[in-house]
């Protein structure tokens, strides 16, 4: 399958405003995953690396497109999960119960020890219990993930004058401001609180033409509230395009909140790109129903 650009009618005309259907790119690894895992797959196949490791949370994207990646691919894969209180719980999460099925192996641990997955010690440990393996960061950025998402934008996009996309971990949006135009103005909207991600993101980008609008994360990672799930469903009902509620759907609501707001320039051509992730849904959905609150709608 391939992405392509669907028109947003939004009934003003001092605005023109796309959205790039990355969400299509396959079945599951989706969106901005598939771009990430490209090369890496490249890269391990060339090393004749036949297992893959890679580390996220009970509902990870990262971690279900690895262990569907990993089964297309003809590699062994292996999660490290943040939680060892999951252990017993995998049948109860919809995101685990896939990758699973995907042939991935779960190692879950506490998430203390989490937060030194990214040190030495940890990394000599797993290569103790797992043998030689090729390593995947959490969300799955790094250089080759970045050469990647540096394809999503086409010499189609050089029309537009902005480009905007959801930010996790960064990898996205570097590959889409180390692409874009000088003239294009690239706008991230972070899914977590705080600024620090501005210095990630410095790390692996060329180009100036670019900002985080931080006004948008609805609490903070994970965090959704009625007024976003509404924006969901609203939204998909009249375009027919459903969005995630960790990501796309916030970003969304932020481009249009600030079209209503004359934020943008008159005139100005918009791309939002959407990222994928909707396998996280029906996780959202089962946390939302045990809340007693109103859930996304997954269908027309």
């Amino acid at each position: 399958m391939e992405s392509y650009n669907q028109k947003i009618e939004i009934g003003n005309l001092d605005y023109s405003l796309y959205i790039k259907r990355e969400d299509l790119l396959h079945p599951n690894i989706s969106g901005n995953k598939f771009r990430k895992l490209k090369y890496n797959l490249v890269l391990a196949k060339a090393e004749n690396r036949v297992t893959l490791l890679t580390f996220g949370g009970a509902y990870s994207n990262h971690i279900l497109a690895v262990a569907a990646a990993g089964k297309e691919n003809g590699f062994k894969t292996i999660g490290v999960i943040r939680g060892d209180e999951l252990f017993d719980q995998v049948e109860l999460n919809p995101t685990l119960q896939k990758a699973r099925d995907f042939g991935m192996v779960f190692e879950f641990i506490s998430r203390d020890l989490y937060r030194e997955k990214n040190s030495q010690d940890f990394k000599l440990k797993l290569e103790q219990k797992f043998g030689n393996f090729y390593l995947l960061p959490e969300g799955g950025t790094n250089d080759l993930a970045i050469k990647g998402c540096e394809e999503i934008l086409t010499e189609a996009d050089v029309e537009f004058d902005y480009v905007c996309c959801a930010v996790g971990t960064g990898g996205t949006i570097s590959g889409l401001i180390n692409c874009s135009k000088h003239s294009q103005q690239v706008l991230g909207f972070p899914a977590l609180k705080g600024d620090f991600l501005i210095e990630d993101i410095r790390k692996f980008v060329r180009n100036q033409n670019w900002e985080l609008v931080t006004g948008y994360h609805f609490g903070g990672y994970g965090k959704v509230t009625e007024e976003l799930v509404k924006f969901i469903n609203d939204f998909h009902q009249k375009y027919q395009i459903l969005l995630d509620p960790i990501y796309t759907g916030k970003m969304v609501f932020g481009v249009l909140d600030l079209i209503e707001k004359k934020w943008f320039p008159k005139g100005s051509k918009i791309l939002m790109i959407h990222t994928g992730g909707l396998q996280g849904i029906e996780g959202m959905n089962r946390l939302l129903k045990q809340k007693n609150q109103i859930e996304i709608r997954t269908y027309d």
